[in-house]
């Protein structure tokens, strides 16, 4: 059920290999937070309109925001964020003409406060 965003600057978009970092995501987040793989979502979010440190233009940023239901222990957590930041780095081309910043941010949702659905797939 994890909901993750990536917020990336527009000036890594051909450096940020999407696909790849979406798929060694969803594994870590199976493998390390123990989420389930049907519930992974994911989504890019572009940003062209960023202000970073003195706003010089060398400067670009990717973070990470993950979201899951909380009852993990704080050596989960570590090691979730931890290795998400591994793969993001193993997923983004080097950019030697940005001083990229990457960050990951872990969030609990409160498992009595949150409420999903999944409308079953009725195509033929």
């Amino acid at each position: 059920m994890p909901h993750t965003t990536v917020e990336y600057s527009g000036t890594l978009a051909d450096a940020l290999d999407k696909p790849g970092f979406g798929k060694a995501l969803h594994e870590v987040l199976v493998t390390v937070a123990g989420g389930r793989a049907g519930g992974c979502k994911t989504r890019f979010v572009r940003h062209d309109d960023l202000w970073i440190a003195e706003g010089e233009p060398h400067h670009a940023m990717i973070h990470v925001e993950v979201a899951l239901l909380s009852g993990r222990t704080p050596e989960t957590k570590r090691a979730l964020t931890e290795a998400v930041l591994a793969a993001l780095r193993a997923h983004t081309a080097p950019t030697p003409q940005y001083a990229v910043q990457f960050s990951v941010d872990l969030r609990d949702l409160d498992r009595d406060a949150y409420a999903r659905y999944e409308e079953p797939r009725t195509a033929s």
